[in-house]
């Protein structure tokens, strides 16, 4: 079945949402990755895509994701930090050109960036795509049309924001908005022209079909670039005690994720560190072509040279 699976996707056809779930029945099989990654040699393109993210204000968020170090609701000495400054931003911006990093992107802790703030971080993306010319992003949480337009207007060309789970466990990580409140602002920043960022985290006590079922609630959004993200478990959110995945499951998560949207980017983003560097390798052979590099929100990212340097040991170009 994992061939004739592998064959349709190869001839051009997309697996139905039940077929991918199917997929869940080989989670082991050394076929699954094995199917992954001719996909990925044949269908998915050998630039890798790096973005460097920038924590534009952390901490004190009102909403009670139990992932998150930034939430209010928890006790876990999170840094809280203001809006960074526009000195700051065109420095990291330039930092990250000069390092060959591709997007640029702001991201703000909070369920939405609001007037005289959101208006700042316009101005600020303004100027990195004027002054520093990298392709520019953003993350400022649950925006209505009228305040994407107006991070379009700034020169803004990709959207991020993250589902998280499966619709079937969201529910159970975050009551303070919901699934249909995030594809509510994704739908809007499309309609826009925004290409769109979104994926989720893995290790977060799913099981392997709710893996697939986020990577199936994604093919609604449309993605043009897939975050995957393992838990850290960090002390004071209520998933500190979270069981560490397997290394075998995160592969075949990827695999997974890479049948169900052949042609995506599909990013390494936050814990990617779980692996090893052998694993890290699989995992680009899998179909991994983008990464978040540089640190991360509240977690030690790698540095952009052992980034390249574990780029340049695999089949894409930096």
């Amino acid at each position: 079945m994992i061939e004739l699976f592998k064959n349709k996707i190869l001839s051009g056809c997309d697996l139905t949402d039940e077929e991918v779930m199917k997929l869940c029945d080989y989670a082991g099989d050394p076929l699954l990755r094995e199917a992954a990654k001719e996909i990925t040699s044949k269908l998915v393109d050998v630039n890798f895509d790096s973005c460097s993210i920038v924590n534009a204000r952390s901490g004190n968020c009102p909403e009670n994701c139990k992932w998150c170090a930034q939430s209010a609701h928890y006790s876990t000495k999170c840094t809280v930090n203001a809006l960074i400054t526009e000195k700051e931003c065109l420095e990291a911006a330039r930092h990250n050109k000069a390092n060959g990093v591709k997007r640029f992107s702001l991201v703000t802790s909070g369920r939405a960036m609001k007037g005289a703030s959101l208006d700042m971080i316009c101005h600020m993306l303004g100027k990195v795509k004027e002054e520093v010319g990298i392709y520019t992003c953003a993350s400022l949480g649950l925006l209505n049309r009228k305040e994407l337009q107006k991070l379009w207007d700034s020169g803004v060309r990709r959207y991020h924001c993250n589902l998280e789970a499966a619709p079937s466990f969201f529910g159970q990580l975050c009551t303070t908005h919901t699934i249909d409140d995030k594809i509510k602002t994704i739908n809007a920043a499309r309609e826009i022209g925004f290409e769109i960022c979104s994926g989720g985290i893995i290790g977060m006590g799913e099981t392997m079909r709710q893996r697939a079922e986020l990577a199936v609630a994604l093919r609604s959004v449309h993605p043009h670039s897939i975050p995957v993200n393992i838990l850290c478990p960090i002390k004071g959110t209520p998933l500190e005690q979270a069981e560490p995945i397997p290394a075998d499951e995160i592969l075949d998560t990827l695999s997974i994720f890479r049948m169900a949207h052949p042609k995506v980017q599909i990013r390494f983003a936050g814990g990617r560190n779980r692996l090893n560097r052998e694993q890290q390798l699989e995992a680009l052979a899998i179909g991994v072509n983008g990464g978040v590099v540089g640190d991360l929100l509240t977690t030690i990212g790698s540095p952009v040279e052992s980034d390249k340097m574990l780029v340049g040991e695999s089949r894409y170009n930096w």
